[in-house]
């Protein structure tokens, strides 16, 4: 692990729950104890999820190894022609959890094909981001959600709020598909997140929390609405 992930790394603790309980969740974060507030509005977040051929990242998620990465581009807003973005590889060693992020420049998912989006970002990125990218080629899915951020009053939990997910084909697409969504469970996912130094803190913010704490991965999700049932 690098200097660089180290600094970053973190705890990540999901709840997931029906969308109907949007509101219920919203509002028991912001009654907290823990004094959330909003550091700035919700807002779409956008991914495209990159794997082998074989989908190793997938397999890798879905048996709960303790070491393992996945790699996705990353930008926001409701459009598909961002003016930037990130490629972001998410690292995970048991329950911590970390990112190395890449910028890149404007990319076009209604106008060009994988092959010119692929050779676009490599163009953009480093030595080290290419690497990642070569690693995991394909374009597996896009998904798409709305989320809400809230930090509590001392800057130590960080909460994420997401709702409203959809998930597009990218397997057998030689250009984005961005038309027609798959089928996916109408859940919510709530997300704190904290330093191993905040952890005593990360823990009596989860407290009461009327959902149960569950091992949750969109881009598993998103894949197994993909495969054949």
């Amino acid at each position: 692990m690098t200097d660089r992930s180290r600094k970053s790394t973190r705890y990540e603790v999901k709840f997931v729950s029906t969308r109907m309980r949007l509101h219920e969740l919203a509002h028991w974060i912001r009654v907290h104890p823990a004094g959330f507030r909003s550091p700035y509005p919700p807002r779409k977040v956008n991914n495209v999820y990159f794997d082998g051929h074989q989908l190793q990242a997938y397999h890798e998620n879905l048996v709960g190894n303790s070491a393992r990465s996945k790699v996705r581009l990353r930008w926001y807003g409701d459009g598909f022609r961002p003016e930037s973005a990130v490629i972001e590889v998410k690292r995970k060693r048991n329950m911590l959890g970390w990112k190395l992020r890449y910028a890149t420049g404007a990319v076009d998912l209604e106008a060009d094909s994988w092959l010119r989006i692929r050779r676009r970002l490599r163009a953009d990125l480093s030595a080290e981001a290419r690497a990642w990218l070569d690693a995991s080629p394909q374009p597996v899915l896009i998904n798409r959600y709305d989320r809400e951020y809230f930090v509590s009053w001392d800057q130590r939990v960080r909460v994420t709020l997401d709702a409203h997910q959809s998930v597009f084909d990218q397997r057998f697409a030689g250009r984005p598909n961005l038309t027609f969504p798959a089928n996916l469970p109408n859940t919510i996912v709530v997300e704190f997140k904290f330093a191993p130094e905040d952890r005593a803190e990360g823990m009596w913010a989860i407290q009461g929390i009327p959902i149960r704490a569950s091992r949750n991965s969109k881009y598993v999700i998103g894949v197994q609405s993909l495969l054949p049932s």
